[in-house]
């Protein structure tokens, strides 16, 4: 997918909703705990009744990754579903990969080619030659974690070094390599006050923000300091939205939850004459 596409697609459903699938089989609704494929019925239930209120759908690696081959069958159903359903829709692998070259490229080309995702998150703690795979792919996008949601990212990412911190050396030094154009960044919602500052750095970069919801982040807040000219963020919620009821109205609670935070961007967007 190119950029202009999701742009366009942000503008037509007025929402820069992404929403997270992590399918805990401890948390899914019982009643369907004895379908054949219980991770696919609940995540497809799920994108069914949200996707006309998001733009994009990120999938949490580690929660088909932990059900060994079914959970992987799982996910291939679903992102072949999705790709055929709905073409226009963003999908994100969550998988925060990142080793050596000949690593990544295969990587990248599991979740590229095979499973046929438009990007994933990426870490970049092994430097360039563990991020350039995976923007060797035409409109194919690596979201590098920079500053994120977590309590522990105080532990690296906020350390001060050569007076920038890491997340600010992470960001200035991923922009020089091959491939910055199809590079994004993940900005944890938790630390909006450091958005002024990630824009002043990257300001046509495209930002996946997760922590609105369960994790207290502010939707206000990040699209007021993170947003640019061309909307130039996606904000995720996962949790709040996919496990808002355990009962047989899973989906369409979770499809009513998707539809309040739209309501909320599109506010958002006719507050900043974006559309």
């Amino acid at each position: 997918m190119k950029i202009s596409d999701l742009i366009e697609q942000i503008k037509l459903k007025k929402s820069y909703l992404c929403v997270g699938i992590d399918p805990d089989f401890d948390k899914i609704p019982e009643h369907i705990k004895n379908e054949d494929d219980p991770l696919y019925f609940f995540s497809k239930s799920i994108i069914d009744s949200t996707i006309k209120f998001s733009v994009a759908l990120k999938f949490n690696i580690a929660f088909f990754e932990a059900y060994g081959v079914d959970g992987i069958s799982s996910l291939e159903r679903l992102i072949k579903y999705v790709n055929k359903k709905y073409p226009k829709v963003f999908t994100i692998a969550d998988a925060k990969r990142g080793d050596i070259g000949n690593s990544s490229s295969r990587y990248a080309k599991a979740y590229f080619e095979k499973f046929g995702f438009d990007s994933i998150t990426v870490s970049p703690y092994m430097g360039k030659d563990s991020i350039e795979p995976f923007v060797s792919f035409k409109d194919r996008y690596a979201i590098i974690l920079a500053l994120t949601s977590n309590s522990g990212s105080q532990d690296f990412q906020l350390i001060t070094s050569g007076r920038k911190k890491v997340y600010e050396r992470v960001i200035i030094e991923s922009r020089k390599w091959n491939g910055s154009e199809n590079m994004m960044y993940v900005i944890g919602a938790t630390k909006s006050e450091h958005l002024a500052n990630i824009r002043q750095i990257i300001p046509d970069s495209f930002l996946l923000i997760p922590g609105v919801g369960k994790q207290g982040g502010s939707l206000k807040e990040v699209s007021f300091f993170g947003m640019n000219n061309k909307i130039g963020i996606l904000v995720n919620s996962s949790r709040s939205i996919i496990y808002a009821s355990k009962k047989e109205d899973f989906a369409e609670r979770a499809g009513y939850e998707a539809s309040k935070l739209r309501d909320e961007m599109e506010l958002i967007l006719k507050e900043k004459k974006i559309i």
